[in-house]
C-alpha cells in the first residue's frame, strides 16, 4: 500500500472523498455538503492507495487552543474500504499520521470515536475522555493519544 498526503480537490483527494461517503456517510443516510468540502482546504489529507484503488483516508486538522505551547492535533474521518477492513490497514494509516504530526511538532492527537470503532482506537494507544455524545446521529467518545515529538 503506499500511503501519501494528498492535495485538497485534487483527483486522489475527490477518490477518497467517494470512499469517505461510502463508509462514513451513506450508511447514516448522509452526505457531504459542497461547503463542508471547500471548508477542508486547511485540513491535511492523508490517503492509502493499492493497485490504484483509495482504500483508506483521514484527515488532521490543528486542534490547539489560541496561544498554548501545546500543539494538538485532531485526526477526523478515518475510513477502511469495507474489502480491507480487519487487515491493518486503519492502523497504518492512524501510524503514518501519528508520524507525521510528530514531525509538524503536535505533542497530542486527539479524534471523535464512533462508539463501535472505540476498541479499535484503544488497541492502538487511544485513550478515552469525557462523556459520550451523539454527533451524525451516532454514539461518540473523545479520545486521545500523547506523541513523543522529536527534540
Amino acid at each position: 500500500m503506499n500511503l501519501s498526503v494528498v492535495d485538497h480537490l485534487s483527483d486522489t483527494y475527490w477518490r477518497a472523498v467517494e470512499l469517505r461517503r461510502e463508509i462514513l456517510r451513506f450508511p447514516l443516510g448522509l452526505d457531504y455538503s459542497n461547503d463542508q468540502l471547500l471548508a477542508e482546504t486547511d485540513a491535511t489529507h492523508f490517503v492509502g492507495e493499492f493497485e490504484g484503488k483509495v482504500v483508506c483516508y483521514a484527515m488532521a486538522t490543528n486542534y490547539s487552543a489560541e496561544g498554548s505551547s501545546v500543539k494538538v492535533v485532531q485526526i477526523r474521518q478515518v475510513a477502511v474500504s469495507q474489502d480491507q477492513q480487519g487487515k491493518g490497514i486503519g492502523s497504518e494509516i492512524m501510524s503514518f499520521v501519528e508520524t507525521w504530526a510528530e514531525g509538524a511538532g503536535y505533542s497530542a492527537v486527539i479524534l471523535h470515536s464512533r462508539g463501535y470503532a472505540v476498541p479499535f482506537y484503544q488497541k492502538i494507544g487511544y485513550r478515552g475522555f469525557g462523556d459520550e455524545f451523539v454527533e451524525v446521529g451516532i454514539p461518540h467518545l473523545k479520545m486521545k493519544k500523547q506523541l513523543v515529538v522529536p527534540k
